[in-house]
């Protein structure tokens, strides 16, 4: 069990208030305070008796063995199968959500099957997965499941990955992510209002969380921005959230720029253009990021990795697999000899 976990459904962090009847979740920014029965903005963290429970806690909306390139993650055990697991409900409100059937969800007993974290490691196991990722939906509001499987994964040696939207509080950050060996932020856009109007979320939250995954933990991070046709495609809103990911995370951290598909309460606008996504990779490169790639459209030259010193090609992606044609040992370019940062082992 997790540290802040005292029984398995209880809540990750909650308060009562100093006066009035009624408990405060203290897991992300939201602080939903619920009096008895009532649930939080997520949905699945409710209001039981004199406590704050996660009704979602060990029960599974999906489990698959993916690649590691679906998170996405290409600088992290490159080629490796990964187990992922989600479960139900969100913290974010985005209206562009491409998970919708499982964020918007409301009968987890309903559409989940029991999955307690030892039948999740034992399943890494059983398929030979090297590490787990909590996905599909924001593990940020099932931490405290997260968490209980990270650590008996790490006693078993398999690695723990993070895909989420970052919108957090500092104490839970800590212990999510410091639980973590990667994690895939979604930064969905570098304008306040945006992430106001669009996500019913604040922007700032989550750069602080990119900025805690990169100084203070030893996680792996990747960020990935969804361009939406007249929403954040913008070439001067793209400089900057790349200029600020240079500045603030450091130019070898990979961008991934991914195609947005017409889905739950954004289905008037159209897909993203593949050359909107191959023209914000060529400004993100221009601006000083050295991994910068495309995902949803076919885009070879977007999809592989090359040397940032010598332009080598290291590792090239395509529906049929991965091929490492120029990378040797623990992530060396076998021209130039320059280290590739990333997991490798």
């Amino acid at each position: 069990m997790s540290q802040l976990t005292q029984e398995p459904t209880s809540a990750y962090l909650w308060q009562r208030p100093a006066s009035g009847d009624k408990l405060t979740c203290t897991l992300c920014p939201r602080q939903c305070t619920l009096a008895p029965g009532q649930r939080g903005f997520c949905f699945i963290r409710a209001r039981e008796g004199e406590k704050i429970v996660n009704t979602s806690y060990g029960i599974a909306s999906g489990v698959a063995i993916d690649p590691i390139e679906k998170k996405p993650l290409y600088h992290f055990l490159p080629g490796s199968p990964i187990l992922s697991l989600g479960t139900l409900g969100c913290n974010m409100g985005c209206l562009f959500c491409q998970n919708s059937h499982l964020s918007k969800n409301r009968a987890p007993q309903e559409l989940g099957v029991p999955l307690p974290p030892r039948q999740v490691v034992a399943l890494a196991q059983r398929y030979a997965c090297p590490s787990i990722a909590y996905t599909y939906n924001d593990p940020v509001i099932w931490a405290d499941y997260a968490l209980d499987c990270a650590h008996l994964a790490r006693e078993a040696g398999i690695y723990s990955v993070a895909v989420s939207a970052g919108f957090i509080n500092p104490q839970p950050r800590a212990q999510l992510f410091g639980a973590m060996r990667g994690a895939n932020i979604d930064l969905k856009s570098f304008n306040p209002a945006f992430y106001k109007r669009y996500c019913q979320a604040d922007l700032e939250v989550v750069l602080e969380t990119l900025r805690y995954i990169r100084r203070q933990t030893s996680c792996w991070l990747e960020v990935t921005t969804l361009i939406i046709p007249t929403l954040n495609d913008s070439p001067e809103e793209i400089k900057a959230l790349t200029r600020w990911i240079r500045d603030e995370l450091g130019a070898h951290t990979p961008l991934h720029l991914s195609a947005f598909h017409p889905a739950y309460k954004l289905k008037d606008l159209p897909p993203t253009p593949a050359q909107t996504l191959i023209s914000a990779r060529q400004l993100a490169l221009e601006e000083g990021l050295h991994y910068v790639y495309t995902g949803n459209i076919h885009d070879p030259g977007g999809q592989t990795t090359f040397c940032a010193k010598c332009g080598q090609a290291l590792i090239e992606r395509s529906l049929g697999g991965i091929s490492l044609p120029g990378l040797k040992g623990e992530g060396i370019c076998s021209q130039c000899a320059t280290p590739l940062p990333g997991v490798w082992s």
